[in-house]
């Protein structure tokens, strides 16, 4: 088999299994996922791995959406307060620096969303809402053209995009008001 038989099929195989994946999600925890956003005084992200490279881009997201937001773990970041949210994506759920931020920011009074592969997870008994990406399988397939973590990852960054465009939605804002705070240096 050609190395562009195999791209091919891992595309093909990824976005429909993506798709299935996101059929999953449930709209009632959507829309309680949006309420923490737009009453949150500030908003964190965490993540570890290729999961914290997820949670970068959508932190990057809520920036040119003009909320004020912070990468947990990063030098410049404030510290968690009361009024704030924070969410956590972790494929396991039980990364011990998740657990660990979910805990903390869950007992000084914060919010957490958790957005994780397993739904019964350490982090989820700390989540206000857990969004739960059935993204496991064992197929031969998943090995082949998706290994590791990758379906969790991309649906879940496809995700976050989704509930972009959501609060883009429900703020008014547009993608002209959005590049606005976009990063003015690489023009």
């Amino acid at each position: 088999m050609s190395t562009e038989m195999t791209f091919h099929r891992s595309i093909v195989y990824i976005q429909r299994k993506i798709h299935d994946i996101l059929e999953t999600v449930s709209i009632e925890e959507i829309k309680q996922v949006k309420a923490l956003f737009l009453q949150a005084n500030r908003i964190f992200v965490y993540g570890a791995g290729r999961s914290g490279l997820v949670a970068k881009a959508f932190a990057v997201r809520l920036v040119h959406l003009g909320f004020q937001t912070f990468v947990i773990g990063e030098t410049i970041t404030a510290p968690v307060q009361k009024g704030d949210l924070v969410v956590i994506v972790s494929g396991s759920g039980e990364t011990i620096p998740a657990v660990m931020t979910a805990e903390i920011a869950h007992d000084i009074g914060a919010s957490v969303i958790s957005i994780t592969g397993k739904k019964r997870s350490n982090i989820a008994q700390y989540a206000d809402v857990t969004l739960f990406i059935a993204a496991a399988c064992n197929d031969a397939e998943r090995k082949q053209f998706a290994p590791l973590g990758t379906l969790f990852e991309a649906s879940v960054w496809i995700l976050l995009d989704g509930l972009i465009a959501e609060l883009l939605h429900s703020k008014y804002e547009t993608e002209e008001s959005m590049r606005q705070r976009h990063a003015t240096l690489q023009q």
